[in-house]
């Protein structure tokens, strides 16, 4: 299989990872204009679970090094098992409330309350597991990340001509998505062998899985989960009227494409950075993803032109949102050398 060998590719992965993170909410945009989120919902999952099965059968399987997936998983104990899938039901639980917190409050709420406290909570739980690199670098990268966040936020909501009304029903879903997938990340963590290069059966790791292995029950739990979690949502939406398995079914070929390129873009991004934490630390890995936030802004700015029209203040705090973002993604970047 392909191992990281080195923190430099390591680092290169993570900020493909970002990118991906950053970019597959785009796939939504080029969906037909009344293809609800419930329905591109399906085929994003459906995207993901095919791409970590192309993943597995080629560059987990290929090579001379570590395990093959098929072997992987058949080695593996109930305990590596159960932990990935656990983690892919907390991802999928967290990503819902997170959309349904959006619907609630709007971007300028949900996005900093839940992407702030999943990044610092999710730091701090993965370093506290695996303490790689200086926790000093890595901790005030990350709090100038989410002053960072916060700055995105604010710039949106000066955006709005309207007055956006706090709203506390938001607040408790941001709280509870963030909180949520901080977690899964190391559900995922625990089911991988510490140098995965070298297990092979018999060994003190036997039971323990390869990334290529872990990633795909964590997404078993994802598609496993999505049967509740979305069925439910379609049933009960957060905005507009209930959706059905029939208009799906109806869809035109480009709304479930979409959907499928957005789940695999966004399985990339999640693999890749599983398999930088060989190398770069869990919690450097996670926090790096993290940045997706800013390449979130890029498309907002640049392609989709949210901004189109903003006053001097907001292109102040995109500028100062950017250079700090920057500027804590550095530190961390630095905290893995140390």
């Amino acid at each position: 299989m392909f191992i990281v060998s080195s923190y430099t590719l390591a680092v290169v992965l993570t900020f493909v990872t970002m990118i991906c993170w950053g970019s597959w909410a785009n796939t939504q945009k080029i969906a037909s204009k009344n293809w609800r989120f419930e329905l591109f919902y399906w085929d994003y999952v459906l995207g993901i679970l095919l791409f970590s099965m192309l993943l597995g059968f080629t560059l987990g399987s290929s090579g001379e090094k570590g395990m093959g997936f098929i072997d992987s998983i058949s080695q593996a104990s109930t305990e590596s098992i159960i932990n990935p899938i656990i983690g892919g039901i907390i991802f999928n639980l967290s990503n819902i409330l997170l959309v349904a917190a959006i619907s609630v409050a709007g971007l300028a709420i949900a996005f900093p309350v839940g992407v702030g406290i999943c990044m610092v909570l999710g730091v701090l739980i993965n370093y506290i597991a695996t303490p790689y690199g200086d926790p000093v670098f890595l901790f005030i990268g990350v709090a100038i990340v989410v002053v960072a966040i916060i700055l995105d936020a604010v710039a949106y909501k000066k955006l709005s001509q309207s007055k956006m009304k706090t709203s506390t029903k938001g607040i408790i879903l941001s709280v509870l998505a963030g909180f949520l997938m901080a977690w899964f990340f190391r559900f995922v963590a625990k089911a991988i062998a510490v140098d995965p290069e070298n297990i092979f059966p018999g060994m003190a790791e036997a039971g323990k899985l390869t990334p290529y292995a872990a990633f795909f029950f964590f997404v078993i739990g994802i598609f496993i989960s999505n049967f509740i979690f979305n069925t439910y949502l379609m049933k009960k939406p957060i905005e507009g009227a209930p959706v059905t398995f029939k208009q799906y079914f109806e869809g035109n070929f480009r709304s479930h494409f979409s959907g499928i390129i957005g789940g695999m873009v966004w399985a990339l991004g999640t693999s890749l950075s599983l398999l930088a934490a060989n190398k770069a630390g869990y919690a450097i890995s996670f926090g790096l993803g993290q940045g997706a936030t800013m390449v979130g802004a890029l498309w907002g700015v640049f392609i989709w032109k949210e901004f189109k029209g903003a006053t001097k203040a907001v292109n102040i705090l995109l500028t100062l949102m950017f250079i700090l973002f920057t500027a804590g993604l550095g530190m961390i970047i630095v905290a893995g050398t140390n």
